[in-house]
């Protein structure tokens, strides 16, 4: 069985059957990885989560910002936004289904030594720690979630501590791991940073580049990115290459003899929107 890792779909759905199209996907042999943001900002949001929701075992999803902003508007703790494109799951009669199906996803997947993530992982946490916090967000998520989602908004803290607690350790949490971008090599995150990598000689840095990242001995595969666009190395794998933007969505096998996986396959989006987080 082969594991193909795709990046941000945000309701392109037409762009994810081509894809796969393309790639030969075979419910029979193959398993999908989604980076998160199955929704949103593109035209097939409804679509898009039906399709992924109906691959069942063959579809691994990590939930991206997009995504828990859906939850959140739904449990009536956030206002939709006017470029979002969630109307017309709201109103769907398979609605109630369809996000008690997103709402158990989880934040963070680990297996046969990769581990995936919507947006990054700060350098102080291990892959144990990632897999550890991921789960404390979704218990909240499943057991309490407008507490979460009256909380999950805001920019703060700005540093990890092993001593958070409460609603500012489930928003740091989520914040990295759907949120961040860039860090400094201790571990600070800017989430106002959203275009391209800073300059260097920034104390800002992709948070992959940060020289004490605790799971640099692990591939980690994310997307949410798009201004960086498709990043492939041995120990990180980005597939965020701006499919609604005017991009591509992009596939990789994550089983592929070659370092990092096979070439990656994509296919070209006409785009819909104006870029932002």
């Amino acid at each position: 069985m082969s594991r193909h890792a795709i990046g941000d779909i945000q309701g392109c759905c037409d762009e994810l059957r081509a894809l796969l199209a393309r790639i030969g996907f075979s419910a029979d042999r193959d398993r999908l990885w989604f980076v998160g943001d199955l929704v949103n900002r593109g035209p097939q949001s409804l679509e898009a989560l039906r399709f992924v929701r109906a691959l069942g075992d063959n579809a691994v999803v990590v939930l991206g910002n997009h995504d828990l902003h859906l939850l959140a508007v739904a449990c009536g703790c956030r206002p939709a936004r006017r470029s979002d494109t969630l109307d017309e799951i709201l109103r769907a009669p398979d609605r109630d289904p369809l996000l008690e199906w997103l709402a158990t996803r989880p934040l963070a997947h680990f297996e046969a030594g990769d581990l995936m993530v919507h947006a990054g992982v700060v350098p102080q946490w291990t892959v144990e720690m990632t897999l550890a916090l991921a789960r404390e967000v979704e218990s909240v998520l499943r057991d309490n979630p407008r507490l979460l989602f009256d909380h999950m908004y805001g920019d703060e803290p700005h540093h990890w501590r092993a001593d958070l607690e409460g609603t500012d350790r489930l928003r740091f949490a989520i914040n990295v791991l759907t949120r961040m971008r860039v860090c400094t090599n201790d571990g600070q995150i800017n989430l106002r940073i959203k275009g391209k990598p800073p300059a260097p000689g920034s104390q800002w840095i992709p948070w992959f580049d940060a020289e004490s990242r605790r799971t640099r001995g692990t591939r980690v595969v994310f997307g949410h990115w798009s201004a960086l666009g498709l990043v492939v190395r041995d120990d990180v794998i980005g597939l965020d290459s701006g499919c609604v933007w005017g991009g591509a969505l992009t596939a990789i096998d994550l089983d592929g003899r070659q370092a990092g996986g096979s070439a990656p396959m994509s296919v070209s989006c006409a785009g819909y929107q104006s870029p932002d987080e």
